[in-house]
């Protein structure tokens, strides 16, 4: 009889977390299957911290989560596998497991997690450097990354537990047969995530760079409530509803049929004024947070570009420009077109792996503060 994979063991555990009163959607299991590519499988307490993140909304089910998890991993692990010294290597031959997801499969290997996992080095290659069997598994990593965005605070106040006097509703609630009391009340402001407008550069020169990010671009839409996505190359083209889609194969699809100028040349001056005139007035409310994935190489006016640029860095909270060449250590931005847009910068991040796409997401969760005036 085939033992159970574990895509299987996972919807038998969502099924005991619903039965017990916990809400589990089929969009939270397969969160699940992707969590556990992302720790190691031999650590009870990494796996249950990982699961119990994407299910337990309430300190109360917290018991119950436990006590289904335990019978949960002592299905899908032998128990002499915990049972070994925490820093002991994992040994040979224990596990392996094949997790399925809308984007395709990822072989855990337990017996490759020592003290750098497989899943750990992909993370960290150049996505040039990496075959198509690589790449995909390295667009499944991306798929699967986890984002926390911190709110911020707005500069509009709401009723709440917070430290200023609100004096009107305090006046309207001493209307009546408590008024005699007269109950302060108080307001706080108003919280709510960033939005984030992503603007890729899908010119020749980023080829090896723009699918993976367009991948990050997909994950962005499905994880965060407002994400805008653009790329350019000789101008500039909308693909936000394109990425939309759920599947991600399915949705790059759909965006290299709407975008004609992939792999041409490169006008980053123009693609950027042309968001200024058309699309800053509509998208720049609330202070996002802008991404610009390009490696600089530009055969358009400098002038132009680092005036657009000074004119977006002005309309939004952040610019954060992703440029795979500064992975390298012996990275200079020398060219025109860095040169141009470096002073209308906020941060310049290495773009080139998966760890460098982590790298963006901690930054984007440690943004907070009022939007600029």
């Amino acid at each position: 009889m085939r033992r159970p994979g574990l895509i299987d063991q996972l919807s038998e555990f969502s099924g005991a977390l619903r039965n017990r009163g916990l809400t589990v959607t089929s969009d939270q299991t397969a969160d699940m299957a992707r969590a556990l590519t992302l720790v190691d499988l031999s650590r009870r307490s990494q796996a249950q911290a990982a699961l119990r993140s994407l299910t337990v909304t309430d300190p109360g089910q917290i018991p119950i989560f436990d006590e289904e998890f335990e019978i949960f991993f002592d299905r899908i692990l032998p128990p002499r596998i915990e049972n070994r010294s925490p820093d002991a290597p994992p040994s040979p031959g224990t596990a392996s497991y094949r997790l399925e997801s809308s984007g395709g499969s990822a072989e855990i290997d337990i017996a490759d997690q020592g003290g750098a996992s497989a899943v750990e080095r992909l993370a960290t290659r150049d996505f040039a450097d990496l075959d198509d069997e690589e790449l995909s598994a390295a667009r499944r990593l991306v798929m699967s990354m986890w984002w926390h965005p911190s709110p911020y605070q707005t500069r509009r106040w709401v009723p709440g537990d917070g430290r200023r006097p609100d004096l009107r509703r305090t006046l309207h609630g001493a209307i009546g047969p408590t008024g005699d009391l007269m109950e302060m009340q108080w307001k706080r402001r108003r919280k709510r995530e960033r939005p984030l407008i992503i603007i890729a550069d899908v010119s020749g020169s980023m080829d090896k760079y723009a699918e993976l990010f367009l991948v990050f671009a997909h994950a962005a839409q499905r994880r965060l409530r407002d994400v805008e996505v653009f790329t350019f190359s000789t101008k500039l083209t909308r693909i936000t509803e394109d990425l939309e889609r759920r599947d991600a194969k399915s949705a790059l699809s759909r965006v290299s049929t709407r975008v004609h100028d992939w792999s041409g040349g490169t006008k980053i001056g123009e693609a950027l004024a042309t968001w200024n005139r058309v699309w800053s007035r509509r998208l720049a409310r609330g202070g996002p947070v802008v991404l610009i994935l390009s490696d600089g190489w530009d055969c358009g006016d400098p002038a132009l570009l680092s005036s657009e640029m000074a004119r977006l860095s002005r309309s939004v909270h952040q610019v954060l420009w992703l440029n795979p060449l500064a992975a390298r250590n012996s990275y200079q931005p020398l060219t025109r077109g860095m040169q141009a847009v470096l002073p209308h910068v906020d941060e310049l991040l290495p773009a080139a792996s998966v760890n460098d796409f982590r790298g963006v997401i901690r930054v984007l969760e440690s943004m907070t503060g009022l939007p600029r005036p």
